[in-house]
């Protein structure tokens, strides 16, 4: 997949203080990832713990917290990982489904995409 990058907002949860970010679309990425500093510094606390894979294989442990993302107009509670300073700004999986987002990889952008309902089938 062609990397690349688009602009959206991360705010606290009372939506009062925001960040402008440029983050790279990682569909490898479970959540959002965002260096711990840049979130702390509108006020954003950890909440709750998790275990990821890297892609080397390894495991690591990083912080989360509920956060907004605004993205194109609309406003959205979504999971954000508390990153390491040199690392990138992603923006995950869990944060393009909740916006109805897909990628386009030929024309590098995002795409809007229709959600899925199941519904329940009578087994034989």
């Amino acid at each position: 997949m062609g990397a690349f990058t688009v602009q959206f907002e991360i705010g606290d949860p009372e939506g009062q203080r925001w960040l402008n970010l440029d983050g790279l679309v990682d569909t490898g990425s479970t959540y959002t990832w965002i260096p711990r500093d840049r979130l702390e510094s509108i006020s954003i606390s950890p909440r709750l713990s998790r275990e990821f894979e890297t892609a080397d294989g390894r495991v690591i442990v990083r912080d989360l917290a509920v956060a907004l993302a605004r993205f194109d107009g609309q406003t959205l509670p979504t999971l954000v990982v508390f990153a390491d300073p040199n690392d990138s700004i992603l923006l995950g999986v869990v944060t393009l489904e909740e916006f109805g987002l897909g990628v386009d990889t030929v024309n590098r952008k995002l795409v809007p995409v229709r959600g899925l309902a199941m519904r329940r089938r009578a087994l034989p």
